[in-house]
Protein backbone atom coordinates (compact mmCIF):
# COMPACT_ATOMS: atom_id res chain seq x y z
CA UNK A 1 0.00 0.00 0.00
CA UNK A 2 1.71 3.54 -1.23
CA UNK A 3 2.20 5.72 1.25
CA UNK A 4 0.69 9.27 1.10
CA UNK A 5 1.07 10.73 4.07
CA UNK A 6 4.42 12.61 2.65
CA UNK A 7 2.06 14.30 0.39
CA UNK A 8 -0.49 15.09 2.44
CA UNK A 9 1.72 16.53 5.35
CA UNK A 10 2.17 20.17 3.52
CA UNK A 11 -1.44 20.47 3.54
CA UNK A 12 -1.87 20.00 6.98
CA UNK A 13 1.12 22.49 7.74
CA UNK A 14 -0.63 25.02 6.28
CA UNK A 15 -4.02 24.45 8.49
CA UNK A 16 -4.46 25.78 11.97
CA UNK A 17 -3.23 22.82 14.68
CA UNK A 18 -6.25 21.73 16.11
CA UNK A 19 -8.24 22.21 12.35
CA UNK A 20 -4.80 19.73 10.92
CA UNK A 21 -6.37 17.47 14.18
CA UNK A 22 -9.92 17.08 13.29
CA UNK A 23 -8.87 16.41 9.79
CA UNK A 24 -6.67 13.42 10.23
CA UNK A 25 -9.31 12.22 12.70
CA UNK A 26 -12.00 12.20 10.14
CA UNK A 27 -9.74 10.89 7.58
CA UNK A 28 -8.72 7.98 10.14
CA UNK A 29 -12.42 7.67 10.74
CA UNK A 30 -13.00 7.21 7.27
CA UNK A 31 -10.41 4.05 6.90
CA UNK A 32 -7.85 6.15 5.52
CA UNK A 33 -5.21 5.30 7.47
CA UNK A 34 -3.61 2.52 5.16
CA UNK A 35 -2.84 5.08 3.05
CA UNK A 36 -0.61 7.14 5.64
CA UNK A 37 1.74 4.38 6.39
CA UNK A 38 3.60 1.62 4.95
CA UNK A 39 3.21 -1.95 5.63
CA UNK A 40 5.71 -1.71 8.16
CA UNK A 41 3.67 -0.13 10.79
CA UNK A 42 1.77 -3.66 10.61
CA UNK A 43 5.22 -5.87 10.45
CA UNK A 44 5.52 -8.33 13.50
CA UNK A 45 7.03 -6.21 16.65
CA UNK A 46 10.85 -7.70 17.30
CA UNK A 47 10.29 -9.99 20.52
CA UNK A 48 13.33 -7.95 22.13
CA UNK A 49 10.42 -5.41 22.43
CA UNK A 50 8.03 -7.65 24.26
CA UNK A 51 7.29 -7.44 28.21
CA UNK A 52 4.29 -8.42 30.21
CA UNK A 53 3.31 -5.66 32.89
CA UNK A 54 -0.11 -5.64 34.83
CA UNK A 55 -0.91 -8.66 33.55
CA UNK A 56 -1.30 -7.57 30.21
CA UNK A 57 1.24 -8.56 27.21
CA UNK A 58 2.49 -5.47 25.47
CA UNK A 59 4.19 -6.70 21.85
CA UNK A 60 6.37 -3.43 21.96
CA UNK A 61 6.57 -0.24 24.46
CA UNK A 62 5.81 2.97 22.17
CA UNK A 63 2.29 4.19 22.93
CA UNK A 64 -0.39 6.68 21.66
CA UNK A 65 -0.59 9.35 24.06
CA UNK A 66 -4.09 10.41 25.69
CA UNK A 67 -4.16 13.71 23.47
CA UNK A 68 -5.22 12.77 20.30
CA UNK A 69 -7.96 10.71 20.27
CA UNK A 70 -10.00 12.36 23.21
CA UNK A 71 -13.21 10.76 22.65
CA UNK A 72 -12.52 6.98 21.50
CA UNK A 73 -12.67 7.68 17.67
CA UNK A 74 -9.79 6.01 16.07
CA UNK A 75 -8.35 3.83 18.56
CA UNK A 76 -7.91 1.05 16.21
CA UNK A 77 -6.45 2.86 13.27
CA UNK A 78 -3.85 3.85 15.40
CA UNK A 79 -3.07 0.89 16.72
CA UNK A 80 -2.39 0.08 13.54
CA UNK A 81 0.18 2.30 13.23
CA UNK A 82 2.26 -0.24 15.00
CA UNK A 83 1.59 1.03 18.44
CA UNK A 84 2.16 -1.15 21.34
CA UNK A 85 -0.69 0.19 23.12
CA UNK A 86 -2.76 3.31 22.66
CA UNK A 87 -4.33 5.57 25.66
CA UNK A 88 -7.51 7.50 24.52
CA UNK A 89 -9.16 11.02 26.47
CA UNK A 90 -9.10 13.01 28.39
CA UNK A 91 -12.15 12.40 29.22
CA UNK A 92 -14.42 13.66 31.49
CA UNK A 93 -17.89 12.62 33.13
CA UNK A 94 -19.86 15.66 31.07
CA UNK A 95 -19.27 16.89 28.02
CA UNK A 96 -17.59 20.40 28.18
CA UNK A 97 -16.26 22.39 25.32
CA UNK A 98 -12.61 23.71 26.84
CA UNK A 99 -11.11 26.94 26.71
CA UNK A 100 -11.73 29.06 24.15
CA UNK A 101 -9.76 28.98 20.44
CA UNK A 102 -7.74 29.21 19.02
CA UNK A 103 -5.86 27.08 21.69
CA UNK A 104 -2.96 24.90 20.40
CA UNK A 105 0.24 26.28 18.53
CA UNK A 106 3.07 25.05 16.61
CA UNK A 107 6.47 25.90 17.54
CA UNK A 108 8.26 24.82 14.29
CA UNK A 109 11.54 25.75 15.28
CA UNK A 110 11.53 23.79 18.22
CA UNK A 111 9.48 20.69 17.11
CA UNK A 112 7.02 21.40 19.88
CA UNK A 113 3.48 22.44 20.45
CA UNK A 114 2.17 24.31 22.96
CA UNK A 115 -1.41 22.92 24.34
CA UNK A 116 -3.88 24.95 26.32
CA UNK A 117 -6.87 22.53 25.63
CA UNK A 118 -8.67 22.65 29.07
CA UNK A 119 -9.90 19.12 28.95
CA UNK A 120 -12.07 19.85 26.00
CA UNK A 121 -14.43 16.32 25.83
CA UNK A 122 -17.50 14.53 24.38
CA UNK A 123 -18.02 13.16 27.92
CA UNK A 124 -18.59 9.76 29.10
CA UNK A 125 -21.30 8.71 27.52
CA UNK A 126 -20.17 9.20 23.76
CA UNK A 127 -16.66 7.65 24.43
CA UNK A 128 -17.99 4.35 26.38
CA UNK A 129 -20.48 3.76 23.96
CA UNK A 130 -17.32 3.58 21.52
CA UNK A 131 -14.88 1.38 23.37
CA UNK A 132 -18.38 -0.72 23.74
CA UNK A 133 -18.09 -1.24 19.93
CA UNK A 134 -14.57 -1.64 19.66
CA UNK A 135 -12.51 -5.00 18.55
CA UNK A 136 -10.96 -6.48 21.72
CA UNK A 137 -7.95 -6.89 20.41
CA UNK A 138 -4.77 -4.05 20.61
CA UNK A 139 -4.26 -2.38 24.49
CA UNK A 140 -6.19 0.66 25.10
CA UNK A 141 -6.29 2.88 28.33
CA UNK A 142 -8.82 5.25 29.06
CA UNK A 143 -7.30 8.98 30.77
CA UNK A 144 -9.86 10.63 33.10
CA UNK A 145 -10.13 14.38 34.59
CA UNK A 146 -13.21 16.01 35.60
CA UNK A 147 -15.39 18.65 34.90
CA UNK A 148 -14.16 22.06 35.14
CA UNK A 149 -16.97 23.31 36.92
CA UNK A 150 -17.11 20.15 39.34
CA UNK A 151 -15.59 21.12 43.56
CA UNK A 152 -15.12 17.31 44.63
CA UNK A 153 -13.30 16.07 42.12
CA UNK A 154 -13.37 12.34 44.07
CA UNK A 155 -16.85 12.03 42.50
CA UNK A 156 -15.67 12.32 39.07
CA UNK A 157 -12.92 10.18 38.69
CA UNK A 158 -14.87 7.97 40.58
CA UNK A 159 -17.44 7.75 37.98
CA UNK A 160 -14.95 7.55 34.81
CA UNK A 161 -13.62 4.39 36.93
CA UNK A 162 -16.73 2.95 37.58
CA UNK A 163 -18.38 3.11 34.14
CA UNK A 164 -14.74 2.65 32.24
CA UNK A 165 -13.62 -0.55 34.16
CA UNK A 166 -15.10 -3.07 32.27
CA UNK A 167 -13.96 -1.66 28.53
CA UNK A 168 -10.51 -0.24 29.36
CA UNK A 169 -7.23 -2.33 29.94
CA UNK A 170 -6.52 0.04 31.92
CA UNK A 171 -7.33 3.54 33.31
CA UNK A 172 -5.22 6.98 33.85
CA UNK A 173 -6.41 9.37 36.38
CA UNK A 174 -5.09 12.51 35.27
CA UNK A 175 -4.10 15.38 38.01
CA UNK A 176 -1.19 16.79 35.94
CA UNK A 177 -3.03 19.26 33.14
CA UNK A 178 -2.29 22.97 34.20
CA UNK A 179 -5.47 23.95 32.35
CA UNK A 180 -8.17 22.82 34.86
CA UNK A 181 -7.99 25.79 37.35
CA UNK A 182 -7.15 23.56 41.04
CA UNK A 183 -6.46 20.15 39.41
CA UNK A 184 -2.51 20.25 40.38
CA UNK A 185 -3.77 20.70 43.93
CA UNK A 186 -4.63 17.05 44.04
CA UNK A 187 -1.04 16.04 43.86
CA UNK A 188 -0.18 17.40 47.17
CA UNK A 189 -0.10 14.66 49.39
CA UNK A 190 -3.01 14.62 51.63
CA UNK A 191 -5.11 15.50 48.79
CA UNK A 192 -3.97 12.95 47.16
CA UNK A 193 -4.50 10.68 49.92
CA UNK A 194 -8.06 11.66 49.91
CA UNK A 195 -8.41 11.22 46.61
CA UNK A 196 -6.83 7.61 45.72
CA UNK A 197 -8.58 5.81 48.63
CA UNK A 198 -12.24 5.95 47.24
CA UNK A 199 -11.15 5.69 43.60
CA UNK A 200 -9.32 2.73 44.78
CA UNK A 201 -12.61 1.17 46.35
CA UNK A 202 -14.81 2.63 43.34
CA UNK A 203 -12.56 -0.06 40.86
CA UNK A 204 -13.33 -2.56 43.70
CA UNK A 205 -16.66 -1.97 43.20
CA UNK A 206 -16.55 -2.30 39.88
CA UNK A 207 -15.72 -5.58 39.81
CA UNK A 208 -12.90 -5.24 37.75
CA UNK A 209 -8.91 -5.45 38.45
CA UNK A 210 -7.82 -3.07 35.64
CA UNK A 211 -5.12 -1.53 36.46
CA UNK A 212 -5.32 2.06 37.97
CA UNK A 213 -2.33 4.99 37.07
CA UNK A 214 -2.21 8.24 38.24
CA UNK A 215 -0.78 10.90 35.90
CA UNK A 216 1.57 13.71 37.06
CA UNK A 217 3.41 16.93 36.23
CA UNK A 218 6.79 17.36 35.11
CA UNK A 219 7.48 20.68 37.51
CA UNK A 220 6.85 19.18 40.89
CA UNK A 221 9.40 19.88 43.74
CA UNK A 222 11.50 17.20 45.41
CA UNK A 223 9.48 17.48 48.35
CA UNK A 224 6.18 16.44 45.96
CA UNK A 225 7.78 14.09 44.46
CA UNK A 226 9.20 12.92 47.45
CA UNK A 227 4.76 12.81 48.79
CA UNK A 228 3.86 10.94 45.73
CA UNK A 229 5.65 7.95 45.69
CA UNK A 230 5.13 7.55 49.13
CA UNK A 231 1.42 8.03 48.70
CA UNK A 232 1.61 5.79 45.59
CA UNK A 233 3.22 2.93 47.23
CA UNK A 234 1.19 2.68 50.72
CA UNK A 235 -2.50 3.06 49.33
CA UNK A 236 -1.47 0.44 46.34
CA UNK A 237 -1.70 2.56 42.90
CA UNK A 238 -0.38 0.63 40.37
CA UNK A 239 2.01 2.99 38.25
CA UNK A 240 2.91 6.25 37.92
CA UNK A 241 2.34 8.56 34.25
CA UNK A 242 5.50 11.04 34.44
CA UNK A 243 8.17 12.89 32.62
CA UNK A 244 9.94 12.46 36.21
CA UNK A 245 11.36 9.13 35.78
CA UNK A 246 14.62 9.00 37.64
CA UNK A 247 13.64 10.56 40.37
CA UNK A 248 9.93 8.55 40.55
CA UNK A 249 12.12 4.87 40.03
CA UNK A 250 14.42 5.80 42.51
CA UNK A 251 11.97 7.03 45.12
CA UNK A 252 9.31 4.15 44.29
CA UNK A 253 12.65 1.75 44.27
CA UNK A 254 12.00 0.57 40.95
CA UNK A 255 8.20 -0.79 42.74
CA UNK A 256 6.00 0.64 40.18
CA UNK A 257 6.37 0.46 36.26
CA UNK A 258 6.40 3.86 34.95
CA UNK A 259 5.44 5.20 31.23
CA UNK A 260 7.30 8.15 30.25
CA UNK A 261 5.51 10.63 28.52
CA UNK A 262 6.82 13.53 26.12
CA UNK A 263 9.84 14.10 24.91
CA UNK A 264 10.11 11.13 22.36
CA UNK A 265 10.78 12.13 18.72
CA UNK A 266 13.53 9.31 18.54
CA UNK A 267 14.19 5.78 19.78
CA UNK A 268 17.38 7.17 21.38
CA UNK A 269 14.81 9.44 23.25
CA UNK A 270 12.63 6.24 23.92
CA UNK A 271 16.32 4.27 25.08
CA UNK A 272 16.91 7.17 27.09
CA UNK A 273 13.33 6.89 29.47
CA UNK A 274 13.74 3.25 29.59
CA UNK A 275 16.96 3.36 31.14
CA UNK A 276 15.95 5.69 33.34
CA UNK A 277 13.27 3.77 35.07
CA UNK A 278 10.81 3.62 32.10
CA UNK A 279 8.59 0.64 31.41
CA UNK A 280 6.96 2.12 28.48
CA UNK A 281 6.82 5.45 26.58
CA UNK A 282 4.30 7.70 24.71
CA UNK A 283 4.39 10.44 22.06
CA UNK A 284 2.19 12.14 20.15
CA UNK A 285 3.53 15.67 19.46
CA UNK A 286 6.46 13.88 17.15
CA UNK A 287 3.77 12.18 14.84
CA UNK A 288 3.04 15.62 14.05
CA UNK A 289 6.02 16.67 12.42
CA UNK A 290 6.91 13.63 11.40
CA UNK A 291 3.96 11.75 10.57
CA UNK A 292 2.91 7.87 11.67
CA UNK A 293 5.69 6.12 9.67
CA UNK A 294 8.07 7.65 12.99
CA UNK A 295 6.35 4.52 14.94
CA UNK A 296 8.16 1.96 13.10
CA UNK A 297 11.29 3.91 13.35
CA UNK A 298 12.03 4.12 17.00
CA UNK A 299 10.51 0.18 17.23
CA UNK A 300 13.64 -0.69 14.59
CA UNK A 301 16.20 1.68 16.15
CA UNK A 302 15.47 0.71 19.77
CA UNK A 303 15.54 -2.77 18.90
CA UNK A 304 19.26 -2.17 17.84
CA UNK A 305 20.07 -0.47 20.90
CA UNK A 306 19.07 -3.25 22.82
CA UNK A 307 20.85 -5.56 21.14
CA UNK A 308 24.18 -3.45 20.84
CA UNK A 309 24.07 -3.00 24.55
CA UNK A 310 24.01 -6.92 25.43
CA UNK A 311 19.98 -6.87 26.49
CA UNK A 312 18.30 -9.55 25.42
CA UNK A 313 14.58 -7.75 26.16
CA UNK A 314 13.56 -5.09 26.96
CA UNK A 315 12.42 -5.52 30.53
CA UNK A 316 16.60 -6.21 31.47
CA UNK A 317 17.11 -2.37 30.02
CA UNK A 318 14.21 -0.74 32.28
CA UNK A 319 16.01 1.62 35.28
CA UNK A 320 19.86 0.05 33.91
CA UNK A 321 20.79 3.77 33.63
CA UNK A 322 20.70 3.99 37.94
CA UNK A 323 23.71 3.50 39.51
CA UNK A 324 22.28 1.27 42.06
CA UNK A 325 21.89 -2.68 41.08
CA UNK A 326 20.06 -2.99 44.02
CA UNK A 327 16.59 -1.76 42.73
CA UNK A 328 13.81 -4.06 42.12
CA UNK A 329 12.48 -4.72 38.49
CA UNK A 330 9.01 -3.77 38.07
CA UNK A 331 6.67 -6.14 36.22
CA UNK A 332 3.61 -7.70 35.70
CA UNK A 333 3.75 -9.28 39.29
CA UNK A 334 4.50 -6.46 41.12
CA UNK A 335 0.46 -5.39 41.31
CA UNK A 336 -0.20 -4.10 44.48
CA UNK A 337 -4.27 -3.82 44.42
CA UNK A 338 -5.63 -6.07 41.53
Amino acid sequence: MPNLYPLVRPVLRRLPAEAARELTLRALEAGLGRFMVDNAGEAPDPPILAQRLWGLDFSNPVGLAAGYDKDARVSEAMRRFGFGFVEIGTVTPRPQPGNSKPRVFRLEEDQAIVNRMGFNSSGLDAVIDRLSRRSPSGIVGVNLGKNRDTSDAVTDYAEGIRRAAGLADYLVVNISSPNTPGLRDLQRRASLESLLHPLLRAREESGCGVPLLVKIAPDLTLAERADIASVALDTGIDGPSTALLADMYRLTQGQLPLIGVGGVASASDAYAKIRAGACLVQLYTALVFSGPRLVSWIKKSLADLLRADGFASISEAVGSGHVSAAVARPTGSTERAA
